[in-house]
């Protein structure tokens, strides 16, 4: 198997491989998630969203986290947005990561604002740099960036920015009716999220617009192509 097969997703070996990173990548970003709950500070829009309807349904976070990522793909899917292998990953790995780091206890909950901050933080550069790994699969975006990008290509007269901002305002307000909890932890995900993670794709000169993701059909072919050849 060559670099470039290897690159772009041309064999069977290269997908399982990069489903395999995507899935590690994956499950170190829960950790990051993990952190940003655990800084008691409010968490971001969107674990407001899963938190809120794990209170009120009596699930645990990665079972709402779950129902919420799967409900988002049916979206993409209507609105015919690309679909990759590892999004389906990314839909279930991410909750049930976070659940394991709650049932072993990995980092206690701050008690103060000046503890939360750094932890909060610390959680966003987890999510930063496991995002950049998770990305070199090639096999997919997660299924909230989907959504962003195909709600933003509807709403042509407003810019993606204004676009992610009703998008995790929706998210935060349903959330917080649900009873999820949110703060200056909320605003600090909502809007340093994007900084922290341009920063750490420039530290790893990464360039995320170069990456071609390959969509599911696709995949799906190069394993049928695989199967009609040793058969």
């Amino acid at each position: 198997m060559s670099v470039e097969q290897l690159r772009e997703n041309r064999s069977p070996l290269a997908i399982l491989l990069h489903m395999l990173l995507a899935a590690v990548s994956l499950f170190l970003n829960g950790f990051g998630v993990y952190l940003t709950i655990q800084a008691n500070i409010g968490a971001g829009p969107w674990d407001v969203l899963n938190l809120g309807l794990s209170k009120t349904l009596g699930i645990l976070y990665g079972n709402a986290s779950i129902a919420v990522s799967l409900l988002i793909l049916v979206i993409d899917v209507l609105l015919r947005e690309p679909i990759g292998i590892a999004m389906f990953i990314d839909a279930v790995v991410v909750g049930k990561a976070v659940d394991f780091y709650r049932w072993i206890g990995a980092v206690p909950a701050c008690r103060s604002l000046w503890t939360g901050i750094p932890v909060m933080l610390a959680g966003l550069v987890v999510l930063a740099y496991t995002q950049y790994t998770y990305m070199l699969a090639a096999l997919g975006c997660g299924p909230r960036d989907t959504l962003l990008v195909g709600l933003a290509k509807r709403a042509k007269r407003l810019p993606i920015g204004a676009v992610s901002i009703a998008l995790l305002s929706t998210a935060t307000l349903i959330g917080w009716l649900l009873g999820g909890p949110v703060g200056i932890g909320t605003l600090i995900c909502a809007f340093g999220a994007g900084p922290v993670m341009q920063l750490a794709f420039h530290t790893v000169h990464f360039d995320a617009t170069a990456v071609r993701h390959q969509r599911l059909r696709d995949s799906l072919r190069v394993f049928g192509t695989r199967r009609r050849r040793a058969g």
